[in-house]
């Protein structure tokens, strides 16, 4: 088996794994001012794990000119990378930022073919079967096998329940791993830990008067905070993406760990439909507001947060990681963040609760226990060649592919 390592090799972003010259997995953007691709690619068929902007970000780049390759996904991860793509289209269409074209975008839906988890199917001369990653909702174990060699693609996993999705179990026999280490030098806390203190937290603020904006991702971390205030009996809106992605979700009860905990959560949250002058208004309102962008650089956040941060009894719970340079992370370490292009002090409370759908350090090597006679290949981290190191001090057969690298196998 030939591996080229096109993106997602020593970083986070931009994954793309090309097997045999034939196959690809996954093709994603990596955020920024300019965003950044992976190595070009004309495979004979595309294989996405996941929905999520750094692993399906570019594919409808892949189907410009004569190019018509299959792509292969499931259900959910089919909606989620076209909702995607459209939304790159809207911000970044027609400029550098954006590598591909509304016609593209339409042909993803013409190549487009979808399966279950455990389903194994047949493509560009390999076998193909999907595990639940526990990612979020139609996140896969990529299994593929091209009749020599059976590779493990584990793309993005995690190793504990969340509210959405549970837990992955699955340990298929492979000969050689392609392992994320995202978190590989990261204990998180308890989950449920970390529930109780945001809701603690929510609760007190709501109790003594305040407004509480809660900034998350479109994609599974909505939907999170949302069955934990419907749990909670906390009153909540919900506004950006997510309301979409929500409703999508519901279509695909099979992908959720419990659909009809995410239908309550749903009747439970009010669904703005308004514009700023409306979010204004609810952001005078004593609620709790779940809102993209997570990371503060857009969304509707953009009119909720000067609205509520000239009082110290509102808060800004951030649940997600704050990339560096966002307005996210700058409000994190200076109270202080740049809002449309202002710098604004920030006088309510801002707290950060670690909602990771990733496993840690302990997960993920409590899943390479499985393992421990196969071949690694770390990816998808700003340390890979270190947990490598590690992991080959602890008895592995372990590497860390630079960038552009091709392995033989």
């Amino acid at each position: 088996m030939d591996i080229r390592f096109l993106g997602g090799a020593g970083e986070v972003g931009r994954s793309a794994i090309l097997i045999n010259d034939r196959l690809l997995l996954d093709y994603g953007m990596k955020s920024g001012n300019p965003p950044q691709f992976p190595g070009d690619a004309a495979p004979d068929a595309i294989v996405v794990s996941h929905g999520h902007l750094d692993h399906v970000g570019a594919i409808p780049s892949l189907l410009s000119g004569d190019a018509r390759p299959a792509i292969h996904w499931t259900p959910p991860t089919r909606e989620l990378a076209l909702t995607l793509a459209r939304d790159t289209l809207k911000l970044h269409g027609g400029t550098m930022q954006c590598p591909f074209t509304e016609t593209d975008v339409q042909r993803v839906t013409q190549v487009s073919k979808t399966h279950g988890y455990r389903e194994t199917f047949e493509v560009a001369g390999h076998e193909v079967t999907f595990f639940d990653a526990g990612h979020i909702p139609g996140s896969a174990h990529v299994l593929v096998d091209d009749g020599e060699t059976r590779l493990l693609y584990t793309a993005d996993f995690h190793t504990e329940d969340q509210q959405l999705v549970s837990k992955t179990t699955a340990r298929p026999d492979a000969d050689v791993v392609i392992c994320e280490s995202t978190y590989s030098d990261v204990e998180h806390e308890d989950r449920p830990r970390v529930e109780e203190r945001f809701v603690e937290s929510v609760e007190r603020t709501l109790w003594e008067g305040g407004t509480v904006v809660i900034p998350a991702f479109a994609i599974g971390r909505t939907q999170e905070m949302l069955l934990l205030c419907e749990r909670q009996e906390i009153p909540c809106y919900v506004d950006g993406m997510g309301k979409q992605i929500t409703k999508m979700l519901l279509r695909h009860p099979e992908f959720v760990r419990d659909a009809d905990a995410l239908r309550r959560a749903k009747s439970h949250a009010r669904f703005v439909t308004g514009r700023d002058g409306q979010r204004r208004r609810i952001a005078e309102q004593n609620t709790a507001i779940i809102t993209t962008s997570g990371m503060l650089h857009g969304g509707p956040a953009m009119t909720y947060v000067p609205a509520i941060r000239a009082h110290p009894t509102n808060k800004i719970a951030m649940t997600g990681y704050q990339v560096e340079g966002t307005p996210g992370r700058e409000l994190l370490e200076t109270g202080s963040a740049e809002i449309d292009g202002r710098v604004m002090p920030v006088s309510a409370q801002v707290e950060q609760y670690d909602f990771s759908a990733h496993a840690d350090r302990n997960g993920v090597r409590a899943f390479l226990e499985s393992y421990e006679d196969t071949r690694v290949l770390v990816n998808h981290g700003d340390r890979c060649e270190a947990f490598a190191e590690e992991l080959r001090a602890d008895g592995y057969d372990a590497a860390a592919p630079e960038l552009g690298a091709r392995l033989e196998l």
